[in-house]
């Protein structure tokens, strides 16, 4: 029997978990600028991650690692000033959580007082355990991160799936599990086999979002920009573009530079 569809005025961390209990898959996509996020939460997207994949979308970076606590509170306030709708979670940057359980407080709560960000994520498992924990006792929602997560890119040395094999695989649903129990409102899976993922979302009471791991979880997320076509030389099997951007605004800016240099534009009916 299908279970009729609630409505979401404004979707809280509270409202993921009862989605997930509902059936409804979860929609979820990123956001660094103002722009963009009113577009995306007009679209009705369910979740906003301000992710430091900023650091390669909106920087240029190679890797996530670069970008500050700094500038993500600059991307994630301009995202929090264009929703209505939308769950708004902010990654929590390479060297703010990792070491330091105090340190990583310290930058939750910089990220919640001065972006308005609604929750926090952060990738890894058992090794930030104390992390997680001083943030959520500080009141702060907590979004986990699972698989391959970017911000170890020099551990891991490439992008392939991870946990492929079983020793991994299990480490990683131990991991999920202690990320439940501490009280993590969500958790991320990013490239791994579906079948892992598929389990690993019904064996938790919270939600799973993956990328790149498959249809058996609860939700997915992209890169909007990659979603967008706006990108054209990341080209990962889990990506599908639904529009491409990279050409039509291409063509269109060529466009624009041909009529300005043969005096089409402006013409009389655009200027005063």
């Amino acid at each position: 029997m299908s279970v009729a569809k609630k409505q979401y005025k404004r979707v809280t961390t509270k409202s993921v978990v009862e989605m997930k209990n509902n059936g409804e898959k979860i929609s979820m996509l990123t956001a660094y600028d103002y722009t963009m996020a009113k577009i995306v939460d007009g679209a009705g997207i369910d979740v906003i991650l301000v992710g430091d994949s900023a650091s390669n979308v909106m920087a240029g970076h190679e890797t996530t690692l670069p970008i500050t606590l700094d500038q993500m509170i600059y991307h994630a306030s301009s995202v929090v000033r264009a929703i209505t709708r939308a769950l708004v979670v902010v990654d929590l940057p390479f060297g703010t959580y990792q070491s330091d359980p105090k340190e990583a407080l310290r930058s939750a709560i910089r990220i919640m007082k001065e972006s308005g960000g609604h929750a926090v994520k952060v990738e890894g498992g058992k090794e930030i355990k104390e992390s997680i924990k001083r943030i959520l006792n500080a009141g702060i929602p907590v979004m986990g991160h699972l698989g391959l997560t970017p911000q170890s890119i020099y551990k891991f040395g490439t992008y392939t799936v991870r946990a492929k094999e079983e020793e991994e695989a299990d480490q990683l649903k131990e991991d999920a599990k202690m990320l439940e129990k501490a009280g993590c409102f969500a958790i991320v899976l990013e490239k791994v086999p579906a079948k892992l993922a598929k389990e690993v979302a019904e064996s938790l009471t919270i939600p799973v979002i993956g990328i790149g791991a498959g249809n058996g979880v609860d939700g997915q997320v992209l890169v909007t920009h990659d979603m967008l076509g706006m990108t054209h030389e990341f080209n990962p099997r889990f990506l599908r573009r639904y529009l491409n951007m990279y050409e039509e605004m291409t063509n269109a800016i060529k466009q624009y530079s041909a009529d300005v240099k043969s005096h089409d534009f402006p013409n009389e009916k655009e200027q005063y």
